[in-house]
């Protein structure tokens, strides 16, 4: 990745034609052929960018240019659309390249596995006296995330686990409780809806079917304190 600060004007031609006038900025040339131009606000977004595939060309400045102080010229071509990015330099301030090396990707913390996890090792957030069965119960319109059975032998628990819960949720447990209680072995099953957050639609829905709503504290299954204001 090469990052250059310049003052530099930029055109881009294409299906949008724009023009950023002369000014200091960051250019972000990356490995893939990609060029970003930033600014100094506008926190992570570009003032302008050419995505892949595309190609970096150096051009000489023509005399035009050079009459108005340009020292270098940089072409960006898409190689799909033929869109065009040209970068005029008038001063290169900072100028490095680094090898940054193969990134590993974003590991999402807290998704809707993570919340089902912590909750089949801490079935006690649910309720006492309740022994996991089985993450991901097979059925025949697909897994219930958690089953649960009740120590006492009165019926089993099925959780359906979300991040932010919504109507369409509540439906989906609907249609596994009506399918569940059809087994003698598990009758009679209830429902639990757990999510870090349940919406006030999906939780008037729940409550009209008998399903009761469970609000997870993510951080504080994971044993982390989540700051949350507490009354006891």
């Amino acid at each position: 990745m090469r990052l250059v600060i310049a003052r530099c004007s930029v055109d881009y031609t294409g299906r949008l034609n724009a023009h950023l006038p002369l000014a200091t900025r960051l250019l972000v040339h990356k490995n893939d052929g990609s060029l970003l131009v930033h600014s100094d606000g506008g926190s992570y977004k570009p003032l302008n960018w050419m995505s892949p595939p595309c190609s970096l060309t150096l051009e000489q400045p023509d005399e035009v240019d050079v009459e108005d102080g340009v020292v270098e010229r940089w072409r960006v071509l898409h190689a799909k659309t033929g869109d065009a990015l040209l970068v005029r330099i008038h001063e290169i301030i900072h100028d490095t390249a680094h090898e940054l090396g193969v990134d590993p990707g974003l590991i999402k913390d807290g998704v809707e596995a993570d919340l089902q996890r912590l909750l089949a090792e801490q079935v006690s957030v649910v309720g006492e006296n309740l022994t996991l069965v089985r993450r991901e119960y097979p059925t025949a319109i697909g897994p219930v995330d958690l089953l649960l059975r009740n120590d006492d032998g009165t019926g089993t628990v099925a959780i359906e686990v979300k991040r932010r819960g919504d109507i369409d949720g509540v439906e989906q447990l609907t249609r596994y409780l009506e399918l569940l209680n059809r087994d003698p072995l598990l009758a009679p099953v209830t429902g639990v809806f757990a999510a870090q957050e349940i919406k006030p639609q999906a939780r008037v829905l729940a409550t009209d079917r008998g399903i009761r709503c469970l609000t997870l504290d993510y951080d504080e299954m994971k044993g982390v304190q989540s700051g949350a204001p507490r009354l006891f």
